[in-house]
């Protein structure tokens, strides 16, 4: 019954309504729906990469804890119900289709955003639902983001932050920051691992003007396990852990255990995840920006091999900085293959070989990453390291869809 439920067809497309900032919208909606949270508290969750890891901790070390958690994540990589879930649990088909009708039911005149729509939707799910805590991703900046409507926000993760969707939030580090940071509501509990000194300016000042308290994290040590591979985890797993310490100061308790339990069981798919194609190793990561790729570029310097040259399997949505991702990205060796992200607009090969000359010769052209694997397999060896698809979280859940058919 609930796959026959197609969301697609009541969830208008972002091209339709696409990227509209600004919160007269949802307020409205969420006045006229009566404030369902208001009461809640939420864990808001800032920054430019990093938001979603943090958000799978936070959540899976609460539901060891017993703590009913409503979550909000974004985007999605398969399916829209993820972005709605309780104790890890996605809103099903029917229940989100009968929170979004309820939504339109009070917004006809208001014109909400798919982002929009599935925020006001979650408050509905989550209030109908009686949670005891919420874990809100931001989707894009802070300042005029839907998650920031939510009044009750005494917490709030700061995953890193760097340059990305610089066509809405700036064209550097300080206006990107201030407009993440403008999330920061009076007495609120910050906590965020170490950051560019330009962030670190903005967040401390910030702070110091709504009276709020500033945690900065260390990484974790190894001895500590996380269920999420990866260098850059062990900062969003600290951030995590410093806002459960926190919680206390708004009435909730998750112990040290807990805490330990719920970091090391933590899964996150598309993040250095490792998958198999034709029982071929495979490796997915959704690094989608400047900021994320430098940080997959440091990760593979752990890998078996990697100096012999690695196969990335590249799709870039038109609006990213695609030459300084594949700058930072291809080493001595390695080889990119150019791929389109499904659905998207992205960077052709022409247009990159053109803006980076020096690279150009490692860069290849295919139609897509089956064809990009379909050529590997037909050598007499796959590689070592494996393949790696990432460039964009729209690619990654194309490709997770077609593993999972």
């Amino acid at each position: 019954m609930s796959s026959q439920v197609d969301l697609s067809k009541i969830i208008p497309s972002f091209k339709s309504r696409g990227m509209n900032l600004d919160l007269n919208r949802i307020k409205n909606t969420i006045i006229k729906m009566g404030n369902p949270c208001k009461q809640i508290p939420a864990i808001q969750i800032v920054g430019t990469n990093g938001k979603g890891s943090i958000a799978c901790f936070l959540e899976n070390c609460l539901t060891k804890a017993g703590i009913k958690v409503g979550c909000t994540i974004s985007p999605h990589l398969i399916d829209w119900c993820e972005r709605i879930r309780i104790n890890g649990q996605m809103i099903s088909k029917e229940d989100f289709k009968e929170c979004i009708n309820n939504v339109n039911y009070y917004s006809s005149e208001e014109q909400l955003t798919p982002f929009e729509l599935v925020i006001a939707s979650a408050f509905n799910y989550f209030s109908i639902n009686q949670v005891e805590l919420m874990i809100l991703e931001v989707g894009l900046g802070g300042r005029l983001d839907a998650t920031t409507v939510h009044p009750y926000r005494p917490l709030i993760a700061v995953a890193g932050i760097g340059l990305d969707h610089c066509e809405f939030l700036g064209r550097d580090l300080k206006n990107i920051a201030n407009e993440k940071a403008a999330v920061i509501s009076p007495g609120s509990i910050i906590v965020s691992s170490k950051q560019h000194p330009d962030v670190q300016e903005v967040l401390l000042k910030t702070s110091k003007k709504q009276n709020s308290t500033l945690i900065w994290v260390p990484p974790l040590p190894k001895a500590w396990v996380l269920g999420l591979p990866g260098e850059i985890q062990r900062e969003n797993a600290s951030v995590a852990k410093g806002i459960l310490e926190a919680l206390p100061s708004i009435g909730f308790r998750v112990n040290s255990q807990e805490i330990q339990e719920g970091l090391a069981s933590a899964r996150w798919p598309g993040r250095l995840q490792n998958s198999s194609w034709e029982n071929l190793p495979l490796v997915l990561d959704g690094a989608h920006n400047p900021h994320a790729i430098r940080q997959l570029s440091k990760e593979r310097t752990t890998w078996k091999e990697q100096s012999k040259g690695i196969h990335w399997i590249v799709g870039i949505q038109t609006q990213k900085d695609a030459p300084a991702m594949l700058r930072s990205l291809l080493k001595k060796h390695d080889l990119a293959w150019v791929v389109p992200v499904p659905n998207h607009q992205s960077w052709e090969l022409e247009d990159l070989s053109n803006a980076c000359p020096e690279i150009s010769s490692q860069l290849h052209k295919a139609n897509s990453a089956e064809q990009v694997l379909e050529t590997l397999r037909l050598k007499n060896k796959w590689p070592i390291p494996p393949p790696v698809l990432t460039g964009s979280l729209y690619l990654i859940g194309d490709m997770l869809q077609k593993l999972k058919t």
